[in-house]
């Protein structure tokens, strides 16, 4: 789990301190040179490096960034460790994990800047989370003051999620919760927008062009029109989804920058979810970071 494949890049972040002037909570570093699980859904030919990462989130005036393990790697987290520990004061992650992982991996992953578990399940089965190896895994996170990150079609979000928050963890749901083209008719999209409603459920706004054909459209739109009413900025995150694994040819980091404004008009509520909202789930402080 912990090994790194190939050395960081330098950091220009290392030891110094930086604002928190916006916050990326979802991209995704790797190698196509990198071992890819059996089980890959998709297994990339190209490099999605620290160094380019860094330098978009320069260009577009994004003080931090959140790692998340890609599906292709399973639970081998070492490359992107490698990244943390090189740009401690601008990166955190989440990891991928098995069930089983012992507290003390878990703290070790802690340490290197992680700050959650992601639970990608498309095109997977689904996880029986009462059993005992999962709520002995809930129980770690909830001790390590770390969330879970579901990203699963939304159909499915109550079977996931609910356990989830049942066991008193906190919950990240991806892309919008991966509704269907209708989000009015979404039962699934419904639930989320409820559980949003009454705290411990964090939405990612991002990758809307996973879930509708026009990430600008009306659809998009009332998703994040929906959102914001029942939970508020303090709930909403913003995400790249850098390099858009399979979308990238139609999009790119400028475009899902400027998505956020076409879907939040409101300067206020937009600040507090590039800034306030991830630096309090992520662990960046918003004055400095050491």
């Amino acid at each position: 789990m912990f090994p790194s494949h190939h050395p960081p890049e330098p950091s220009a972040s290392r030891g110094g301190s930086r604002d928190v002037r916006a916050v990326d909570s979802h991209a995704h570093v790797f190698l196509g040179s990198l071992p890819f699980t059996p089980r890959a859904r998709h297994a990339p030919d190209y490099d999605a490096t620290p160094g380019e990462y860094l330098g978009l989130l320069d260009a577009h005036d994004v003080s931090h960034g959140v790692l998340v393990q890609p599906s292709f790697l399973g639970t081998d987290n070492g490359y992107m460790l490698g990244v943390l520990r090189a740009h401690p004061g601008r990166l955190r992650g989440v990891a991928v994990v098995d069930p089983g992982t012992p507290f003390d991996q878990l703290q070790a992953l802690a340490d290197a800047g992680i700050r959650g578990l992601r639970l990608n399940l498309v095109g997977l089965p689904m996880p029986d989370l009462s059993r005992p190896v999962w709520q002995t895994l809930l129980q770690h996170v909830r001790a390590l003051d770390w969330h879970v990150e579901l990203h699963r079609p939304s159909q499915d979000l109550p079977a996931v999620g609910q356990p989830v928050l049942d066991a008193g963890c906190k919950l990240v749901v991806d892309h919008f919760g991966r509704p269907g083209e209708n989000t009015a008719a979404d039962s699934g999209f419904g639930w989320l927008v409820r559980a949003a409603a009454h705290g411990r459920t964090w939405v990612k706004l991002s990758a809307a062009y996973r879930n509708w054909r026009d990430p600008l459209g009306p659809e998009a739109r009332r998703a994040a029109g929906s959102l914001l009413d029942a939970c508020g900025p303090q709930r909403l995150l913003w995400g790249s989804d850098w390099p858009h694994t399979q979308h990238r040819e139609h999009t790119g980091y400028a475009h899902t920058r400027a998505a956020l404004n076409d879907w939040i008009p409101d300067a206020d509520a937009r600040r507090c979810i590039l800034v306030d909202t991830p630096a309090a789930l992520f662990g960046f402080s918003k004055e400095t970071t050491p």
